[in-house]
């Protein structure tokens, strides 16, 4: 799997945990994989780690949540997966 096909993967599996509000840039936009044309917020590939920034629902379990996430894209990657929650927010009918 190429890097781009691999970090719009890990965004679609990291988006469907429970608990995951979405993937988050960071405060400057400054976590992403960047693409021909593009880029993967949130998801940061290196040869020996991969980051996954999120925002994750206020009325969920933050370190159960990011644990769901390291676990599922480690499965993915093979490698070590730091996660980081860079929000918390309010769960709204818009955004479940």
């Amino acid at each position: 799997m190429t890097e781009p096909e691999l970090s719009e993967r890990i965004a679609e599996l990291t988006r469907a945990v429970p608990g995951v509000a979405d993937l988050h840039g960071g405060v400057f936009g400054e976590v992403a994989t960047y693409l021909p044309g593009g880029r993967v917020p949130g998801v940061r590939i290196r040869p020996d780690h991969t980051e996954v920034h999120v925002s994750v629902f206020w009325d969920q379990p933050v370190r159960a949540t990011a644990e769901a996430v390291r676990t599922t894209v480690q499965s993915l990657v093979g490698t070590p997966v730091l996660v980081t929650v860079e929000d918390v927010v309010h769960p709204t009918k818009e955004n479940q």
